[in-house]
């Protein structure tokens, strides 16, 4: 048995200043991914490594091509300033955590090390003068990079030591496909270099014989998700489409499920239907819609949202749908939970799905063949008095209602638009007319079902619930009527306006 000593980051040889930096990040030991790959690394092996979403696989590259990049300037012969590692990922967001990561790691070493994300396409002039100055480590997605490449901003034929793909299950069904290979012919023929994956699937394989050189495959024997301790597994039965519906409303209203919460359905469509059902109730919603040009879009709309967007403290994770694959179930579960943060997973499911729900719990449960989906303890009978309200909202959200919603958020973004501000600017009539277009009425909402009668909820949860109420900022009118309140003499006695004067009756 290994000493547990061996296994601290002051074991694996690094620079004093990434210690420091590890230290002020909290992080007394390595995660299992970190303990694997490092020391592996830093013998300039390359790997192919699958660790699941949220297990610190991140800084299991950061930290080696770190080290690597200080011990060079440190030890190595004098040479030109250059690029020297590049770490592709599929969206604009992964980039951004990717570069705060490797920034907080390297903050002792700043003026040795510099980080630069190139992957916003809006921002391309102020990124050619990044590049101008050479930073050690770029960050972006394949387009941007290879769009960098072609405009010779960037060259790392006879610069590159380092190369990582993270999220590289996800790279292909971005559809970078074609950006990967043209972006590789701009490379030097030796370099070291690291996938990280939280699946092995045909495209992780393809990836591997583009990339890789001799690698070491680390396919550690950990769950994909964290434990019951941390992450809490749950599926409940519902008999017909509209008790989903119901439950939502009933989990979300009475806040049963607390925090933020993520709604996953498997098509577009639903997601409005969901969305405009919700705000029925008066529950805030949003919908991360892959057709909008927004920081949530992303070419394949289950993993965009699944994995694209790294949501800080989601409290649970509501499969309104069950996943269409084991592994989408992986992606959307692995939302919640990251770090040390608890989290909860709810899977609805319908009769006619429950042969595909035992697809998902055969790859949960693994060797072990342990349940890991236990059944959700809820009475459906008891919240059956929500059903003529839950009816209600369903049938105030019509085909229509979905259609005008979508226009809507779509001419928003239109008249919000930085890309068309210059458009508009030259055809000012086009921007008036999409100003002045027909309004459009996505549902009619009924204030009446926002507030719960206390005749409704169910006995055995009055002591437990707390019912989702909307919060509403005083009105001028209204503190001009509790003001007026305040001064009504059939109250107070001490009232003080004008005097009554009675006018002289004319002899």
């Amino acid at each position: 048995m290994a000493d547990p000593e061996a296994l601290g980051f002051e074991h694996m040889g690094l620079d004093p200043r990434l210690l420091q930096a590890v230290s002020d990040l909290g992080w007394s030991r390595p995660t299992l991914i970190q303990e694997k790959a490092i020391p592996l690394a830093l013998e300039g092996k390359d790997l192919l490594a699958r660790a699941r979403t949220g297990s610190g696989k991140t800084a299991a590259y950061a930290i080696p091509m770190l080290q690597l990049l200080l011990h060079r300037k440190a030890t190595g012969p004098v040479v030109e300033q250059a690029v020297r590692g590049l770490v592709l990922v599929p969206t604009k967001e992964l980039a951004r955590q990717a570069q705060s990561m490797i920034q907080q790691l390297a903050t002792y070493c700043a003026r040795d090390i510099r980080v630069a994300n190139v992957s916003a396409a809006e921002d391309s002039a102020s990124q050619r003068a990044v590049l101008m100055e050479k930073p050690d480590v770029v960050v972006g997605t394949p387009s941007r990079i290879l769009n960098h490449l072609q405009q010779d901003s960037l060259k790392l034929r006879d610069s590159l030591e380092l190369l990582v793909v993270d999220e590289a299950d996800l790279l292909f069904s971005f559809g970078f496909e074609e950006e990967l290979k043209s972006l590789l012919c701009h490379l030097p023929r030796i370099y070291q270099a690291f996938l990280m994956s939280a699946t092995f699937n045909e495209d992780v394989q393809a990836l591997k014989e583009l990339v890789l050189h001799n690698p070491v495959t680390l396919k550690l024997q950990e769950s994909q998700l964290p434990g019951p301790d941390q992450l809490q597994q749950f599926q409940v039965v519902c008999e017909m489409e509209e008790d989903k519906f119901l439950l939502l409303y009933a989990l979300l209203k009475l806040s049963l499920i607390r925090g933020k919460s993520l709604l996953f359905v498997n098509t577009l469509e639903r997601s409005y239907r969901l969305r405009l059902f919700l705000e029925q109730f008066s529950i805030p919603t949003c919908v991360l819609n892959g057709e909008l040009p927004l920081h949530s879009r992303a070419s394949d709309p289950e993993a965009g949202v699944a994995r694209g967007i790294d949501f800080h403290h989601v409290s649970a994770v509501l499969n309104f749908d069950l996943p269409p694959t084991p592994e989408a179930y992986i992606h959307r579960a692995g939302r919640t939970a990251r770090a040390n943060n608890p989290g909860i997973v709810l899977t609805f499911v319908l009769p006619t799905e429950q042969s595909h729900l035992g697809k998902i719990e055969e790859l949960l449960s693994g060797e072990n063949r342990a349940p890991v989906l236990l059944p959700y303890q809820f009475q459906m009978e008891e919240i059956e008095g929500f059903r003529y309200r839950c009816r209600d909202a369903m049938r105030s959200v019509t085909k229509q209602a979905i259609r005008e919603a979508r226009l809507k958020e779509i001419k928003e973004e239109l008249l919000h638009s930085e890309k068309l501000k210059t458009y508009f600017e030259d055809n000012p009539r086009d921007l008036q007319l999409l100003r002045h277009d027909l309004p459009l009425h996505p549902a009619v909402v009924k204030p009446h079902l926002g507030h719960v009668p206390d005749y409704l909820i169910p006995p055995t949860l009055c002591g437990l619930v707390r019912p989702h109420k909307k919060r509403k900022k005083p009105s001028s009118s209204s503190r001009k009527a509790k003001k007026t309140k305040s001064q009504n003499p059939l109250r107070s006695f001490k009232h003080k306006g004008k005097k009554f004067r009675p006018t002289a009756k004319p002899s």
